[in-house]
């Protein structure tokens, strides 16, 4: 029966990858993963080691990686892996990339809220993108470290000073919201999760995140306005659910490594010209007044080649949005400042 299991899994995982893309016909593409052997950057090399589009994986942190890098390598998938440890080595870990993904960072603990993490991450952020303006300036950054509503500006301004930025390469992953919305939303509306649709604008923090399940597809209208906002209050704190389900013992980190990948796969995927690659992601953006956004966004060869606006949002979407943006302003000035500052 195991035998059983392990060949199902194996050939959904083959069917999946194929549907993604031919290896056969995929460029040369490294990716590079920064905090390789944390709680999130583990999961999120297995699986970009899974992907065909890699042709090279990077794995990257300040221990630990030789480990991880050894582990996934006997993986007999198309990429070849290198492990790079300490900072001497960051250099090299990047020299090259076509996207970056930084997972790096500590994770939340039960009682603190992604504010807390802000100085720790922050710093680790500042450093790192300092070595992508230097190493690969060119390179998709795909940032996975909390607060994104504050790592993103952060990694702008940073860009900035080393005269790097290009707005349509730099990615706060808002994934995970979208990955919550289809499963809590298709388990509400007894629809087949995989045919699930439904986009997430604003931040990725609390009530920041704002999914619009008035665009839902399929569209459920069996489900009453209390429904709505119980799914969208679980959206919102689906962090924190996983943070007290593991009783101080982690974070989301399996979940948000497969929303890691995903976004990381759609960016692939434009950069090798598939045509109509649609995310949403936090991004600088024109939607709002605010210098960036979470919304929509349309992937390809330079990376953002659209943003999309929101369409439209029924009036507890619109009350969602109002309530949203003074928080938002916050946590994007935060992460200015501190990058002007430090």
């Amino acid at each position: 029966m195991r035998t059983t299991m392990l060949k199902s899994i194996r050939s959904s995982l083959s069917a999946t990858l194929r549907r993604s893309y031919s290896s056969d016909s995929a460029p040369e593409r490294k990716v590079v993963i920064l905090g390789a052997a944390g709680g999130i950057g583990q999961p999120l090399s297995l699986l970009m080691k899974l992907n065909p589009l890699v042709s090279s994986l990077s794995l990257y942190d300040i221990a630990g990686t030789p480990g991880v890098a050894a582990d996934v390598s006997h993986i007999n998938t198309r990429s070849e892996v290198v492990g790079y440890m300490g900072e001497e080595n960051l250099g090299k870990a990047l020299e090259g990339a076509d996207v970056v993904i930084i997972p790096a960072g500590v994770p939340r603990k039960p009682g603190m809220t992604r504010d807390d993490l802000f100085n720790i991450n922050a710093g680790i952020v500042k450093g790192l993108c300092m070595a992508i303006a230097k190493y690969c300036p060119h390179a998709l950054v795909n940032m996975i470290s909390n607060p994104v509503n504050s790592t993103v500006p952060i990694a702008s301004e940073v860009f900035k000073k080393a005269g790097t930025y290009d707005e349509k390469r730099l990615f706060g992953v808002t994934t995970l919201d979208v990955v919550r919305a289809k499963t809590f939303y298709a388990g509400k509306a007894k629809a087949p999760v995989a045919g699930v649709n439904v986009p997430v604008v604003g931040g990725h923090a609390g009530i920041t995140i704002l999914p619009l399940f008035s665009q839902a597809t399929p569209q459920a209208n069996n489900l009453s306005h209390e429904e709505i906002v119980a799914l969208t209050k679980r959206t919102q704190d689906g962090g924190t659910e996983v943070v007290e389900a593991k009783a101080g013992k982690g974070s989301a980190t399996l979940s948000m490594a497969y929303a890691g990948a995903i976004f990381a796969d759609a960016c692939l995927k434009g950069l090798n010209g598939v045509p109509d690659v649609v995310e949403c992601s936090f991004v600088q953006s024109n939607v709002t007044e605010l210098p960036f956004f979470a919304s929509k966004v349309r992937l390809g060869k330079n990376g953002v080649e659209e943003v999309l606006g929101l369409g439209s949002l029924n009036d507890y979407e619109k009350q969602g949005l109002e309530a949203l943006l003074p928080e938002l302003k916050s946590s994007i000035e935060k992460g200015i400042k501190f990058a002007n500052q430090n």
